[in-house]
This record gives structure tokens, C-alpha cells and sequence, in this order.
């Protein structure tokens, strides 16, 4: 029997046997249905025994049926503010790819940083990881791996033999310049809003676009360099020497996209007015629009991308039929998650948790986050790194409460852990493209990933514990937020 069919049917019996005999003293009933809930949907997720979307709707069934949750209040978490944010994301990304906006700035970015071996690499790392800050690491990555392969052929063809060395370094530079970009952003990655809409549920705190920055950024510089030397120095050397015909290529192309367009004019007006936006929006705010906010600016810049007039007479820069490339999946997957947090929160689940973690007390701080980041991690390597973020996060804050951590310490490190898979082709899907490119070996991605992804363990436990208190002022008595509102 397949995996998928065992998880089939262990999913629901998973919450039979909570509902039916699981009677755990001090814990509600709705306690015990959202615990249930939550084991079935994590069986259903790690299995993909349904579609996960479809796992997400589960909260939606048994929330109303088997607790006391109303089906009103269910349902609101599928409707949360943050997946607002991310469908304005997610319009504004559809235009530029539309428009091929980003693929002139990445051919940009790669023909201004050089043209010997290691900074080609280093050009489509920068530009993939800027690109996946705003748009889906997997549409960038699908981008980005015909113009690297279109790269190689060209060297292949103008040097005297294969070079297969540089080919993998390449492509798999790309597969982890896509995940690292999105760190960078609220909107990168869908586990960074996941953190934020848990953190304004559970804490009624408001993590702006900006301040998200602040630590994104960072990290997704640091691990970017990280990446990039060991890449070129360690796991695949390369010569420091000209690529044949490499910078040539890239001219070719930027040569034929032509002449930046009217509409890619307006597309990227409407892209660095959004961004200004995000990043300044507590100054806005304090000039004259005290309500604004991060989800209010996504869905402007959207409605302005269907007014704004397009190529043709009575066309615009996006039509509906172009929302056909919405991830709805994300959003429903989302939404699932959020009505996870809002149940583990309401129900008391969270706090019964919290009661019994007493074993926690006195544990180094340090050491649960090289805990909490390694297993993250390593279990985004086998699934959703949203649909595990969704699971983890709510069970933090009892954790950190017990064991007198502030609660962002362990929640920022599980969030960045989740986004640095780089072993498996089936961790990510810009590593599933990667992969399909033919230019890398299973045991080259294993055993480059595996490095990586210890190195990566190291720099965000240490970046969380010594730089994080400073960049968001974690150092004051943390006691009034551990406990959720």
C-alpha cells in the first residue's frame, strides 16, 4: 500500500481516536477537536494523501461539527487580512512576469556584476534572490534556468570542451537564490506570512513590511554570500577566469527584449510605488494616513494594474483572465493554517500545551534554537514549508512561554529554518526545476544541500539569539506578550 493511501485513512482515524477516547485532564473538548484536527491535516500534509489545499479546508468541517467554534468565525480565518497581502503580492507579480519586467532586470543585474565564472554565478544569484523577494520562487526559477542553460550552451559551444563543473554550480545557484530571496520579504515566502498573521492573532502585534526587512534582509544577504562561496570555492571550484561566450549571451538577450516598453514603464512605476510603500508605510501613516496598512497598499496596487490602460485600445496592463495564475491552493493553504492558530488559541489547546512543558525550564535558549531550526530544516525537506510553519508556529508560543523565551526568538528561527531546504529536488520546487535541467546529480544536490543546510542551521540560530533582540528591541521584560491575548 502507497503512502498516500495509508495517509488516506490515517488521517481521519487519527482524529477518531482523539474525539473518542483522547480525555486529557484540563483540556477542553474543542481542545481536543482542534488537536485531533490538526493531527489529521498534518498526516494529510506530510502524505499528500489529498491535495494539502484540500487538507486546509478541514477546519471548516470539523470545527463547527465537533467543537464550539462557530462556522462564522471558522471561516473569517480564510478571509484574514494577510491573504489580502499576498493576493496584491501575487497581481503585482503576475504583471511583471507579464510583461517580462523581470526578466529584463535580472539580465540587468547579470550583465552589470561580470562576466568570469564566479560572478556570472554570482549575477543570477543576485538577480534570482531579488526577483523571488517580490514574485514565486518557482516562477523564477523557471525563468531563470532557460537563460543559465542558454548560458551553457553558448560556453559549451565556444570552448574546446564541456565544462560540467560550472553547468551545476549554475543551476543550483539558482534553486537556492530562488528560496533565499524570499526570506527577504513578507510577501517572499508564504511561511513569513504565516508568522506574521499568527503573531498578530496570538499577540494582537502588527509586524510591518519594514520591520520584517530589518531581519529578512540580513539573513538573506549573509546566507546569499554563504551560498555563493561555497558554491564556487568549495563544492564546485571555479577558474578566475572569463566564461567563453557567457557574457555574450546575456547581451544577445537583453538585445532582444528591445527597447523597454510603455507598459513595462508603468508596470515597474506601479512596482517601485508599491515597494516605497510598504517600506515607508509607518511614515505615511504619520503624514496623513493614519489607517494605512501593508494589505490596504497590495490591493491598491492591484486595482491599479486593471485600470491602467495596456498595449491595444481598450485593453489594460492585467485583465482577469490573467488571475488564472493566482495560487488559489496558497491562499486556501493559508487560510487553514490561520484557522489552525485562531482554534489552538481559543479553544486553549495553546496554553494546555504550555502546561506541559515544565521540562523546558532552564533548557539554554541557544540550544532550543538549534534545536527548533535544525528540525525545521530537515522536515521542509519532505513537505510544505508553509504547511509545517502553519502546524509549528502555534505551538511556539506556549513553548517559549514555558520556558521563558521571548516568543519571537523561537518563531523567527522556525519561519527563516523553513525556507532552506537545498538537498532534495522534492524539497522545493525551485529545486525540483534545478533538478530537471540534467546539469545536476542526485548526490551532488544531497551532498551540496546537506552542507548548506547546516550552514544555514548555524547562522540563523546565532543571527536569531545575538542579533534579533537588538534589530526589534526584544531585550525589555518579554513577560506581557508571552501570554496570548
Amino acid at each position: 500500500m502507497s503512502l498516500q493511501k495509508i495517509g488516506l485513512f490515517l488521517g481521519p482515524l487519527s482524529f477518531i481516536f482523539c474525539f473518542l477516547f483522547l480525555k486529557p485532564e484540563g483540556l477542553s473538548q474543542s481542545g481536543v477537536v482542534v488537536l485531533g484536527t490538526g493531527m489529521w491535516i498534518a498526516i494529510w500534509w506530510i502524505t499528500e494523501a489529498v491535495p494539502i489545499a484540500v487538507s486546509a479546508l478541514l477546519p471548516i468541517l470539523l470545527f463547527p461539527l465537533f467543537g464550539d467554534f462557530s462556522l462564522s468565525e471558522t471561516t473569517a480565518a480564510y478571509g484574514d487580512k494577510f491573504i489580502y497581502l499576498f493576493l496584491g503580492g501575487f497581481v503585482l507579480a503576475i504583471s511583471l512576469e507579464k510583461w517580462g519586467v523581470h526578466k529584463r532586470i535580472a539580465l540587468l543585474i547579470i550583465h552589470a556584476i561580470g562576466s568570469n565564472r564566479a560572478q556570472i554565478i554570482l549575477g543570477f544569484m543576485v538577480a534570482t534572490a531579488f526577483l523571488s523577494m517580490w514574485i514565486s520562487n518557482t516562477a523564477t526559477a523557471v525563468m531563470m534556468i532557460p537563460i543559465a542553460m542558454a548560458v551553457v550552451s553558448h560556453h559549451n559551444e565556444s570552448s574546446t570542451k564541456k565544462d560540467s563543473t560550472f553547468a551545476a554550480a549554475l543551476m543550483l545557484s539558482i534553486a537556492y537564490a530562488a528560496s533565499i530571496g524570499g526570506i527577504s520579504t513578507i510577501i517572499g515566502t508564504p511561511p513569513n506570512l504565516v508568522f506574521v498573521g499568527i503573531i498578530q492573532k496570538t499577540y494582537g502585534i502588527d509586524i510591518t513590511f519594514m520591520q520584517w526587512l530589518k531581519v529578512g534582509l540580513p539573513i538573506a544577504i549573509l546566507l546569499l554570500i554563504i551560498t555563493w562561496l561555497y558554491l564556487t570555492r568549495i563544492a564546485f571550484p571555479q577558474k578566475n577566469e572569463k566564461l567563453s561566450g557567457g557574457a555574450e549571451e546575456i547581451k544577445d538577450q537583453l538585445k532582444a527584449l528591445g527597447k523597454i516598453s510603455a507598459e513595462e514603464k508603468k508596470v515597474l512605476a506601479v512596482f517601485v510605488l508599491t515597494a516605497f510603500a510598504w517600506i515607508f508605510r509607518t511614515g505615511l501613516q504619520s503624514l496623513f494616513l493614519p489607517k494605512l496598512d501593508d494589505t490596504i497598499i497590495a490591493i491598491a496596487a492591484a486595482m491599479v494594474l486593471f485600470m491602467l490602460p495596456g498595449k491595444h485600445k481598450g485593453e489594460r496592463l492585467l485583465n482577469w483572465d490573467d488571475t488564472i495564475k493566482l495560487p488559489w491552493g496558497i491562499l486556501l493553504l493559508f487560510g487553514g493554517g490561520m484557522a489552525l492558530a485562531y482554534g489552538f488559541e481559543d479553544s486553549g489547546l495553546a496554553l494546555w500545551l504550555g502546561s506541559h512543558l515544565n521540562a523546558l525550564q532552564g533548557v539554554s535558549i541557544l540550544l532550543l534554537l538549534f534545536v527548533i531550526v535544525g528540525g525545521l530544516n530537515f522536515l521542509t525537506e519532505v513537505t510544505s514549508n508553509l504547511a509545517i510553519t502553519a502546524m509549528i508556529l502555534p505551538v511556539l508560543s506556549p513553548f517559549a512561554f514555558v520556558a521563558h523565551v521571548h516568543p519571537f526568538l523561537l518563531m523567527v528561527g522556525a519561519t527563516l529554518a523553513a525556507s532552506c531546504a537545498f538537498m532534495l529536488p522534492v524539497a522545493t520546487p525551485p529545486n525540483a526545476v534545478a533538478f530537471g535541467s540534467g546539469a545536476i546529480t542526485m548526490k551532488e544536490m544531497v551532498k551540496t544541500g546537506f552542507v548548506l543546510n547546516l550552514l544555514s542551521i548555524i547562522l540563523i540560530s546565532l543571527f536569531v539569539y545575538f542579533v534579533l533582540p537588538h534589530i526589534w528591541d526584544l531585550n525589555t521584560p518579554a513577560v506581557p506578550i508571552l501570554q496570548p491575548k
